[in-house]
């Protein structure tokens, strides 16, 4: 934004600088809901094929990671929402400046910056823009009250009955009629070549679980 000892900013100056910021914002989350999305139908496909060997536990909890992962891009598209709504508003306002000749009071902004001080990616960069805001008569003072009183729904408890309905979905039906592949009998012994498969199946369950948590935050 602008300097401390910078020249004092004209209103029209203040808008365009605010809609570069949020244009640049909206374009982040574009890419991390894109990345998100690569990353699930990846998983997507290895629920497939886990669930052709029957192995159900294995694709449930690639299936409650897809239900996080969806829920976040549910998100990202609420918060881009919210960032177009304030653009739109300050569109607005920059087309009456020549008639009001100052900035006005907004409400729908106020509510729109509350709203994404609990977005992590977006705190910063509205921190600052709010403070300008308010300098600037758009919107109030921001309290650490207003901050706290966010939506702060919990996504990582996912009910049994969406994560089936997901597992439904991805497979086509097909989890629901397998059965868990019985065990091995104890007196026939994994190969080495088995049991490096296992591991690898492991590693590969738990390298997605961690790519998209990744994604995620």
């Amino acid at each position: 934004m602008f300097g401390l000892f910078a020249k004092k900013p004209t209103p029209e100056e203040l808008v365009r600088s605010w809609k570069s910021g949020l244009n640049k914002q909206q374009r982040a989350l574009d890419r991390q809901a894109a990345s998100i999305r690569v990353e699930e139908k990846r998983v997507e496909q290895s629920i497939k094929q886990l669930a052709k060997k029957g192995q159900a536990d294995e694709c449930k909890l690639l299936a409650k990671e897809l239900v996080r992962s969806r829920k976040q891009r549910e998100r990202i598209a609420t918060n881009k929402a919210q960032l177009n709504s304030i653009t739109l508003e300050l569109e607005s306002q920059a087309s009456m400046l020549k008639v009001a000749g100052t900035l006005q009071k907004s409400t729908r902004v106020m509510h729109a910056v509350n709203r994404l001080m609990s977005v992590p990616q977006l705190e910063r960069t509205l921190m600052e823009m709010s403070k300008e805001m308010a300098k600037a008569g758009v919107i109030g003072e921001m309290t650490s009250d207003m901050m706290d009183a966010m939506d702060d729904e919990d996504i990582e408890d996912e009910a049994e009955e969406e994560v089936d309905r997901v597992l439904a979905e991805v497979t086509a039906g097909l989890l629901g009629a397998i059965k868990p592949v019985p065990a091995k009998p104890v007196a026939a012994p994994a190969s080495a070549a088995a049991e490096l498969s296992d591991a690898e199946s492991e590693l590969d369950l738990e390298s997605m679980q961690a790519r998209l948590s990744a994604l995620r935050s």
